[in-house]
């Protein structure tokens, strides 16, 4: 292993991104997308048809404190690749690492033996060696690559990647900021992963007290029995916590406060990106309302909201307009509140806004274990329908004030026992999910799973104010495929939280389980079933699909999409021809086997 480079300064990095760069045009930032935080570099932008990438060893630096990460030309997160729609990319990367690496380029839709999956759709980058990928561009919006080797991701090999629109971009603004929200851990990822394997829960530091008991703030004494009898925690949201994760915005921790300028008065557009390892994050700008005009890189309807979940892999872009001449903080909690990455709007360098406290943890309700009550109740509708959204119950009112479609939150200290009264409590009653292999792997199978699509998140219930769903969102140009499916299929998202152990029904990837098959150009309705009390946000390579729900024509065209706990969520997908990776963008359930592949292929014999 090369001993690890020290920190770069601003003319070193200057130096080093120009010859990394090649026959790329690299340079700072431009001006409207320009960091002013105060003695820290900013990323280089890559541009053109000729693009270098030198995957390596460095150091990184997170509130005073040093370690090692996997840097692309020197940085963390890699350069801003910036191309447009039309072009032609050639990217050559080189591996200057002593192990095996790779690139897949997260959201563009590019020849299957140019997607980057070592052993799915090429042989990886071996030590010393370069790949050139090449492929035409044929979208725009905003996206990033990151490797899909081993847990290379949560080590630092990841970045942005904006594509530029061929024609007028229908979206208006004055100035553009992209956020790259991650997270780094001082510890080995292969160390954290072989912890999660030995003692499920190790990272979750806001488990239930007895002082919560006493003061009636978590689950009543039944409560607690009744879970501990079932082996679930409903205070495991997110596996690895704040414990052992920093939180960074553009490669920068809370205390750094990357800081982006505007002028009041601007549009600004915030292109917001998910790297993270492994956690979903809550995002809000206090004091600014933010529209949101792209989801996954494509173009929607504009909506406006307080707040929104980006999970991992995800993209959003938001527009905001500060009209007063004072600083912003923009905020990206962790779903379980065990931190939060915090960045700043600023009309200039230095100025600061207040840093808003982390807010109370959320627990997990029957709900999230797929025993909706108010379904059960004769209250959700017909199984499978898509719920009814009601804003002005969703945030702006208490719990108990829920809209049609919407299930009340289960209030805190209520009777467990009363809530199971005449439910079907057989957890893993196959008949429910033929298709899942019954095992060590499954802890349990919704009883009742419903659409979540209408569901804020976790935690989000009851925040008091306009939060962003799925049913929020409808694609601004018609889809390009509006046939009707001609099948369906179901696939059930799977596992064990105490032996963390995930999979695909019932079965990780290491079992060698038959892929997904479809025919090209096939159309298919894909029902993805949470059978786990953790969220999933579950990526398809090398397709847009379209989200069931919304005026026909323009369902929303997304990559990733998160799978509420005890939820279900349906779309439409049209075969594209190769080998394509399914699988939870949480890197460690990925790694622990909740991935799989997809063949499409030419002509007829495709299973189901």
């Amino acid at each position: 292993m090369r001993p690890l480079t020290t920190d770069l300064d601003r003319r070193q990095l200057l130096r080093a991104s120009a010859m990394l760069g090649g026959g790329a045009a690299a340079s700072l930032l431009p001006g409207w997308a320009r960091s002013a935080t105060p003695g820290l570099a900013t990323l280089p932008t890559l541009s053109g048809e000729d693009i270098r990438l030198t995957i390596g060893h460095s150091a990184i630096n997170v509130g005073g404190r040093s370690g090692h990460a996997l840097a692309i030309n020197g940085t963390v997160p890699g350069p801003l690749i910036r191309l447009k729609e039309g072009q032609k990319a050639r990217l050559s990367v080189t591996n200057n690492l002593a192990e095996e690496t790779s690139i897949h380029w997260h959201g563009l839709l590019v020849p299957f033996q140019m997607d980057g999956v070592p052993g799915v759709s090429f042989p990886g980058i071996r030590p010393g060696e370069t790949f050139v990928y090449e492929f035409p561009i044929i979208q725009s919006g905003t996206y990033w690559y990151h490797s899909h080797s081993g847990l290379q991701e949560q080590e630092g090999h990841y970045g942005p990647l904006v594509i530029d629109p061929a024609g007028v971009d229908p979206v208006a603004f004055d100035r553009e900021h992209v956020l790259v929200l991650s997270d780094f851990s001082f510890m080995h990822p292969h160390k954290i992963f072989q912890k999660l394997k030995q003692q499920g829960g190790v990272f979750n530091h806001q488990r239930q007290t007895i002082a919560g008991l006493l003061a009636g703030k978590d689950q009543t004494l039944a409560e607690r029995i009744e879970w501990a009898k079932m082996l679930m925690d409903p205070t495991d949201i997110s596996d690895v916590t704040g414990a052992a994760l920093e939180f960074l915005v553009n490669g920068h921790g809370p205390q750094e406060n990357w800081t982006g300028l505007f002028k009041p008065g601007e549009r600004v557009r915030l292109r917001f990106i998910n790297a993270a390892a492994q956690m979903i994050f809550n995002v809000r700008i206090p004091g600014l309302r933010m529209t949101i005009v792209a989801a996954d890189g494509q173009n929607v309807r504009p909506v406006e909201v307080d707040e929104f979940q980006i999970g991992n892999a995800e993209t959003y872009d938001v527009i905001v307009q500060p009209t007063d001449d004072q600083a912003f903080t923009i905020v990206s909690e962790a779903v379980d509140r065990s931190g939060m990455g915090r960045a700043t709007l600023a009309p200039r360098s230095g100025m600061t806004a207040p840093v808003p406290p982390l807010r109370e943890r959320p627990l997990a309700t029957m709900k999230d274990m797929g025993m909706d009550m108010s379904a059960h109740a004769g209250h959700g509708g017909a199984p499978g329908a898509v719920a009814t959204v009601d804003h002005a119950a969703m945030g702006h009112a208490p719990a108990s004030a829920a809209g049609p479609g919407m299930a009340p939150s289960r209030p805190r200290g209520s009777d467990v026992m009363g809530d199971m009264a005449g439910m079907d409590m057989n957890m893993l009653d196959p008949n429910k999910a033929p298709q899942v292999k019954i095992g060590p792997g499954v802890q349990m199978i919704s009883p009742m799973p419903m659409d979540r699509t209408g569901d804020a998140g976790q935690g989000l219930e009851s925040v008091g104010h306009r939060v962003l769903v799925y049913q929020d969102l409808v694609a601004l140009a018609a889809n390009p495929d509006q046939r009707a499916p001609s099948r369906a299929m179901e696939i059930r998202l799977t596992g064990n939280m105490e032996r963390f152990m995930w999979g695909f029904d019932g079965r990780k990837f290491s079992e060698n389980p038959p892929p997904y098959s479809l025919r090209h150009g096939e159309r298919v309705r894909v029902t993805l079933v949470n059978d786990t009390m953790m969220t999933h946000p579950i990526h398809l390579h090398g397709h847009f699909f379209e989200l069931v729900h919304g005026p026909v024509g323009h369902l929303p065209r997304k990559h990733t999409v998160n799978v509420l706990p005890g939820g279900k969520v349906t779309f439409d997908v049209t075969g594209e021809a190769g080998d394509w990776a399914f699988h939870c963008h949480m890197l460690y359930h990925m790694h622990a086997g909740m991935f799989q592949v997809f063949k499409v292929r030419a002509g007829a014999g495709a299973a189901a």
